[in-house]
């Protein structure tokens, strides 16, 4: 009885993965085919994508404020009017015998170059912000190109699942047929069915891996949810050595003059060298100067006066910012000091491990793949004749799947190791 209930259990079982299956490719015929090469994917992408698209509006706001630091300041105008005259009892008398009122303009001057270290700053900090931005674009190119690939490798993984699956279901429709004829046991049946039900698990697993890197994929070009990217390689890496062409210190040397953030670190360091510039100008008073008019309420009649101000420097010598000024600029040395070690441990990390992968990788036999091919469709038939056991036949099968995804994933590190290169020095050295 129990043997009974278990073939009917994964009898059903069976069933279901079918139906589940079946859903699945009906819901994904629905998406429309999105051919596409990684050269139309980065020019969709500086298109269309809304992150680039608001860090040119922070660049642009940043160079806003360059204007803001060039403008001087406006001139202030006061006047007073007496409002109640008791002698002559007018109220806002303004007559020329009773009447008193008085006017001045004034004019503010920034001593110490403040304005054009003011303007320098807003300068500085509209540099940020494209270095910012460059960064940003190299950061989500840097993504757009590994789930490019990513995409590619993981539906050729999809591929030999699906290539296994079909062929195990021949090989289980006509064992089930064996089967009720009497020429074979259940356990071999039952041995059978398990490993299908295992391989579309792993398929099923994989399909929703896919489907997570082609919605981000799809985000970042802003194609159509009911699309379905299909990645066209034209990259050909076949046994060729491509780091042994760039030297270790060209890569090194283009970090040092590409990389975003580093540019961003030394601008860093200007800023806050110009900053304690001006935190020192401002403990210089700026000046004020007024012309007055005063009709009736000086010692002189139509009284016109000039007249400077400034404070005087005593207690507020701006002590406080320029002591956060100079603190800064040893935070922002040593900020730079920190990238600059951490770029240059990134990049001898990378290389290394790319300089692995190419290695392995140009070591395997060019038909190593091709002859796989050939001897699991053999093994499947020999199966089937009864020239080889059911276990020798199910070791085989995950044997080419084994090799095969590694094989796969062989190809997409190396890819990806190269791409990480050229994320790491700023540049498309690799994988142009």
């Amino acid at each position: 009885m129990s043997r009974k209930f278990v073939g009917v259990f994964l009898a059903i079982l069976f069933i279901d993965l079918a139906v589940a299956d079946n859903k699945t490719c009906a819901q994904s015929a629905v998406k429309d085919t999105l051919e596409i090469t990684i050269k139309q994917a980065e020019e969709q992408f500086l298109k269309n994508n809304l992150a680039l698209l608001a860090g040119q509006f922070s660049i642009d706001h940043a160079k806003a404020e360059i204007i803001t630091a060039s403008l001087f300041n406006n001139p202030e105008f006061a006047i007073e009017n007496i409002l109640y005259n008791p002698e002559t009892k007018k109220f806002f008398d303004m007559s020329y015998d009773g009447g008193q009122y008085q006017a001045s303009l004034s004019q503010l001057f920034l001593t110490a170059g403040k304005r054009n270290k003011n303007i320098k700053l807003a300068k500085i900090g509209a540099k940020q912000a494209e270095y910012e931005f460059f960064d940003l674009l190299r950061t989500l190119k840097y993504t757009l190109r590994t789930d490019f690939y990513k995409i590619y490798y993981q539906e050729q993984s999809a591929k030999v699942y699906t290539e296994e699956i079909n062929s195990l279901s021949k090989t289980l429709t006509a064992f089930e047929q064996q089967y009720q004829k009497g020429n074979i046991a259940q356990n071999e049946l039952l041995r059978i069915q398990s490993q299908l039900y295992a391989l579309q698990a792993e398929l099923n697993e994989l399909k929703d891996n896919i489907d997570d890197v082609q919605s981000e994929f799809r985000l970042l070009i802003r194609a159509s949810t009911k699309s379905y990217v299909s990645p066209k390689i034209e990259l050909d890496l076949e046994g060729k050595d491509v780091l042994e062409q760039v030297p270790y210190k060209l890569l090194l040397d283009s970090a040092y003059a590409n990389r975003s953030d580093l540019k961003l670190a030394r601008s860093a360091v200007a800023y806050s060298n110009l900053n304690l510039k001006l935190q020192q100008a401002m403990a210089v008073p700026d000046i004020t100067v007024s012309l007055t008019y005063d009709k009736f309420g000086n010692t002189v009649r139509n009284y016109n006066g000039l007249g400077i101000s400034l404070p005087i420097p005593l207690f507020n010598r701006n002590q406080g910012a320029i002591k956060q000024a100079k603190i800064a600029i040893e935070s922002s040395k040593t900020g730079l000091q920190q990238q600059q070690d951490e770029l240059e441990s990134e990049l001898d990390n990378s290389f290394q491990a790319a300089f692995r992968l190419e290695k392995l990788y140009n070591s395997f036999d060019p038909k190593f793949k091709t002859n796989f091919n050939h001897l699991i469709e053999e093994v499947s038939k020999n199966y089937q004749k009864r020239n080889i056991s059911l276990l020798e036949f199910l070791d085989f099968y995950d044997a080419y799947k084994t090799n095969t995804l590694q094989l796969n994933s062989l190809q997409l590190n190396r890819i990806n190791s190269l791409e990480q290169l050229n994320f790491i020095t700023g540049t498309q050295i690799f994988n142009k």
